[in-house]
């Protein structure tokens, strides 16, 4: 018996895939997002660093005030001598003597007006600070001062106040006082440095010229008649 002859067998070849390439990660941040952290990084930083180290120009020391109420010199001392030298022009001091009364001893030796002097011996402690600033003391005028206010007190202490240049706002003058800046009160320097235009010397009434006594003259026409009258009168030998 015949055999049948028998199919091929046909071999199944499995094609295997290649791997596909793995895809590549996507950046967390992009090159535009690192540029802005970068520049909000830095900013940040200079706005730590300018807070923790503020430059004060004339105009914000200007703006800036004190919280509180602030004077340079102690009120409660008695002033014994005030002097005003100015960058130009005579220096003016005022004393009290050794009766407490006040007198000039510059430019020139004389009595003092005692209201005017007690009055800037008062302003002395009324001396108001409107702000304490720092910075280069050439940018506030205080490298060449305008006048330099020297107090002396009864009780033998002393201060030297640098007066600068006026303020932007013309509200106040920038001031040095124990290596310390300010900014003082407009009114109060100028009632001290007003003294050098105008010291307080006291004022003499000057006393009103006197008239001599003059002969009353005799009209001409008067004295011939009289002398007329007077042949008339007298009688003949």
């Amino acid at each position: 018996m015949a055999r049948k002859a028998s199919k091929p067998t046909k071999t199944r070849t499995k094609r295997t895939r290649e791997a596909a390439p793995p895809k590549p990660a996507k950046p967390v941040f992009r090159p535009g997002t690192w540029i802005t952290l970068i520049v909000f990084a830095a900013v940040l930083g200079a706005a730590i660093y300018l807070n923790s180290n503020p430059i004060q120009t004339e105009e914000e020391a200007d703006a800036t005030p004190t919280g509180e109420a602030a004077f340079l010199f102690d009120s409660t001392k008695v002033v014994a001598s005030i002097e005003i030298k100015p960058a130009e022009g005579d220096t003016v001091k005022l004393e009290r003597d050794e009766k407490k009364v006040w007198v000039l001893t510059q430019p020139d030796k004389a009595e003092a007006d005692q209201a005017a002097a007690e009055a800037a011996a008062s302003q002395i402690g009324a001396l108001l600070i409107n702000n304490e600033i720092e910075g280069d003391p050439e940018i506030f005028g205080l490298d060449q001062p305008e006048y330099v206010i020297t107090v002396e007190f009864e009780d033998g202490t002393s201060g030297t106040l640098e007066v600068g240049g006026i303020t932007p706002t013309e509200s106040g003058y920038y001031a040095r006082l124990d290596d310390k800046m300010y900014i003082v009160s407009l009114s109060g320097i100028e009632a001290l440095t007003n003294l050098v235009s105008s010291p307080p010397y006291l004022a003499t009434a000057t006393p009103e010229p006197t008239a001599e006594p003059t002969s009353t003259p005799i009209p001409t026409v008067e004295a011939t008649a009289t002398a007329e009258a007077t042949i008339e009168a007298t009688p003949t030998p």
